[in-house]
């Protein structure tokens, strides 16, 4: 349910909530996992990690960030003010794709018209694709002006999250705290709690905590800390094309098997960035997010 350092606090099937401690010096488990364990006086010990069916995490060339395991879907919030940042999105939807997590992209702030119309406008190329796509005003109520449906927005967001276990992914000051608020009432005593059984101090922004949305527990909202970068050290330069759809659409019409989609003569990723056909597929900001992303992938690498 939450991990702080070596400690974790797990939840058992009949509900019963207790903190438990690896056997070797590193905790191997992340929110999210199945584990078994032993009871130890008022704690336990975890004995195992079982199999994993997905793991979402990010590395860079110092560490490997895990988020949470066994997921059906990451939210990636974004903000319409301040202007959210494209290679972020770009990084976080190719570790989802990496890790054959489908990923949802939600615009905050639609009750600000003009920001959230740019934004939704810069998104255009990710719809087209085929990311689903949800705007939402993640604000008191009162406070929204009334054109904007914010119950309508809630109930699409609740549909799109029931039965499922989702993780909320973005960049500092994106909204997940509120979001989490908005659905899970009473996350910030359930926060609270886990804080003091842990004796984790303030809990805001330092770890990834597992809410139930329903009482019954089926629905599953993983909040995480706010992030800045999202390395993708974990991924080869060559596996980076199938990762991004509107390239992996057109790479299988290149001349050459290991074409690098840069420069190749007979590239069908080229042939369709230098079309002048207005219903182009891969959009010039997204063909240099490719690029840029391959040469640092590869400077890393040789």
């Amino acid at each position: 349910m939450a991990g702080f350092g070596r400690h974790v606090l797990i939840e058992t099937a009949s509900g019963e909530r207790v903190i438990c401690h690896p056997r070797g010096k590193k905790s191997q488990a992340v929110v999210g996992d199945r584990i078994r364990w032993l009871p130890s006086q008022d704690e336990g010990t975890i004995e195992k990690v079982e199999e994993r069916k997905n793991l979402f995490y990010r590395q860079d060339e110092m560490r490997t960030k895990s988020f949470a395991a066994n997921l059906d879907q990451v939210l990636i919030l974004m903000a319409a003010e301040p202007e959210f940042s494209e290679n972020q999105l770009t990084r976080a939807l190719i570790a989802a794709e990496a890790a054959g997590i489908t990923p949802v992209i939600a615009l905050n702030k639609s009750d600000l018209p003009e920001p959230f119309g740019r934004a939704w406008t810069k998104l255009s190329p990710y719809r087209a694709i085929g990311y689903q796509m949800l705007a939402l005003s993640i604000k008191p109520k009162e406070t929204i002006a009334a054109s904007i449906d914010t119950d309508a927005q809630t109930a699409a967001l609740l549909a799109l999250l029931e039965g499922k276990k989702t993780l909320v992914l973005g960049p500092s000051g994106a909204g997940k705290s509120s979001l989490t608020n908005l659905l899970v009432p009473q996350a910030k005593v359930l926060t609270a709690e886990i804080s003091q059984a842990l004796n984790a101090g303030k809990h805001t922004t330092t770890s990834t905590t597992l809410y139930w949305v329903d009482t019954a527990r089926t629905t599953a909202l993983i909040d995480s800390p706010g992030f800045q970068e999202f390395g993708l050290q974990h991924i080869e330069p060559m596996q980076l094309a199938s990762l991004m759809p509107d390239i992996k659409a057109h790479a299988q019409n290149c001349k050459f098997y290991n074409c690098t989609h840069l420069h190749e003569p007979g590239c069908g990723v080229i042939s369709e960035v230098n079309s002048t056909d207005s219903a182009r597929t891969i959009s010039t900001v997204r063909y240099r997010l490719y690029s840029d992303l391959f040469a640092e992938l590869s400077q890393t690498r040789y």
